[in-house]
């Protein structure tokens, strides 16, 4: 059995950047959402595109075959073809030139593996097999998703707003309050609606640890 390569993880910050993704099927509609939705400038290049990606607003769509090359003029690369030896020539480019590639199920064509993903507000929650087991990382993502509702994304959006507040004032924004006020109960005062209590609680863990 061969164990997948180390790898460390990162997330790349995208936004207004270009991204070439090869291929025009589901796989390749999947990875190119995600890219858009980050903020990418993606380019589609495929002699066949899913209507479905085509139709994603800021995509840019070229019904045609890979030309050799031309993944260098882009920051990042998605290869999701099919053929082997397509996502092949995208990443021996992409090595030619420092561009990182990612070659849909197909991890000795990769420099960089996609992660399965929650995304709660700014909170993003990630599974990663080092390409060993796609299943499970979707399954595992199913999990997560059930378990992490978007109160998870108000509670990040009060810790940050208070953390704020307390740079803001000159203030540590470190030290075991914030763990005591995430086992005080703040979640289930968020579940509930209450944001104002939620907040109590957070200040008074904070000051009590404080003093």
């Amino acid at each position: 059995m061969t164990a997948a390569l180390a790898s460390y993880p990162v997330n790349l910050l995208v936004a207004g950047r270009e991204v070439l993704v090869v291929g025009g099927g589901r796989v390749a509609l999947e990875k190119a959402r995600g890219l858009v939705e980050a903020g990418a400038v993606v380019t589609v290049v495929a002699p066949d595109v899913d209507d479905e990606l085509a139709g994603i607003e800021g995509i840019t769509v070229e019904r045609r075959p890979y030309r050799a090359g031309e993944a260098a003029g882009y920051r990042l690369a998605v290869a999701a073809t099919g053929d082997a030896a397509v996502n092949q020539a995208v990443f021996d480019d992409g090595e030619k030139a420092g561009v990182w590639v990612n070659a849909a199920d197909d991890p000795r064509r990769c420099s960089y593996t996609l992660p399965a993903r929650v995304r709660r507000g700014d909170l993003l929650l990630t599974v990663s097999t080092g390409g060993r087991s796609p299943a499970l990382a979707a399954w595992l993502r199913e999990e997560l998703e059930s378990g992490f509702g978007p109160e998870y994304a108000t509670l990040l959006d009060v810790l940050a707003e208070e953390r704020e507040r307390l740079r803001e004032q000159g203030r540590p924004t470190v030290g075991p309050g914030w763990r005591e006020a995430l086992r005080s109960g703040m979640l289930d005062r968020i579940r509930e609606g209450d944001l104002a209590g939620a907040r109590e609680l957070l200040r008074t863990c904070l000051s009590s640890s404080s003093g």
